[in-house]
């Protein structure tokens, strides 16, 4: 058996074969248009569809991948924009934040120069018990600032309560709607005196706390304002608590009660300011709260 020849080109050997070519169709198909016109409508109605076919692909590959471009793009200025949403978010709260602190203390700036003739201590509260109310919690000034027992505590438009248990950078606080509380007080216009008996029940129910032994014959009224009395052992003389209302006679007819609804928002109690000086009763004086 006779082994086949392998016709061995090389590349540019190839490539002038393949351009000859080129030239002598090119030369045949001018010379001889009508002999050559047939393979030409032929390869027309070939070449033209694949040719559509094509721009049409390459015209859908270009759409998707400039729809496709076009999202990426969208979904980057979407994650830009949350981040800035995000910031701006958290700026506003911090401005409200800080609306509400300055609030606060313009609240307190104007309660301290309503009792100015007192020396006061600024302080924050920093833990309180269960419950709704603040009947009892902590503030973060102690006997190194000065803080003494019985010393009182104000706030908002008045009374919060007296200073309990101190140390030395803390300091408890029982306020004025505690049920262990008892505060003497008289009425603004009546000038008559009375006992506010803190009450969590009430305050719970109605926003107020019990007001007790209340004169038979005394001329208070609903919608006037009580403040402590001069009377009190503890608590300073004139310092706001609050409007009192319901007033009725008790079962024994001796005496009458009512309710009062404090000045001051224990449910939110923020900041306070604690009275540094300590009312002065001689030691043989009956106490009366």
């Amino acid at each position: 058996m006779n082994s086949r020849r392998r016709i061995n080109l090389s590349p540019r050997m190839l490539l002038l074969l393949l351009t000859g070519i080129c030239i002598v169709l090119l030369f045949l198909s001018a010379a001889f248009k009508n002999v050559f016109k047939p393979f030409t409508n032929v390869v027309a109605a070939v070449v033209i569809p694949m040719q559509d076919g094509i721009n049409t692909i390459g015209s859908w590959a270009g759409d998707r991948f400039g729809n496709f471009k076009t999202m990426k793009e969208l979904q980057e200025e979407n994650e830009r924009l949350s981040e800035q949403v995000q910031t701006l978010e958290e700026a506003n709260q911090s401005l409200r934040q800080k609306e509400q602190e300055l609030s606060q203390l313009q609240e307190l700036l104007s309660l301290d120069e309503s009792y100015g003739e007192y020396h006061k201590v600024g302080a924050r509260i920093i833990s309180k018990g269960g419950g709704n109310w603040f009947e009892v919690f902590v503030i973060n000034k102690g006997s190194k600032d000065g803080i003494k027992k019985d010393m009182n505590v104000i706030s908002g438009n008045g009374l919060v309560g007296i200073v309990i248990d101190v140390g030395r950078n803390y300091a408890k606080v029982r306020s004025i709607v505690d049920d262990n509380s008892n505060v003497s007080a008289m009425s603004v216009k009546s000038r008559d005196t009375c006992v506010v008996q803190g009450d969590s029940q009430s305050m719970e129910k109605n926003g107020t706390v019990n007001v007790a032994y209340i004169s038979k014959d005394a001329k208070m009224q609903a919608g006037e304002e009580l403040v402590t009395s001069h009377i009190s052992s503890k608590y300073l003389p004139g310092i706001r608590i609050g409007t009192v209302s319901d007033i009725k006679k008790d079962s024994s007819n001796l005496t009458q009660s009512s309710k009062v609804t404090p000045y001051v928002d224990f449910a939110h109690l923020e900041q306070v300011l604690v009275i540094t000086d300590l009312k002065n009763v001689p030691e043989d004086a009956e106490s009366t709260d």
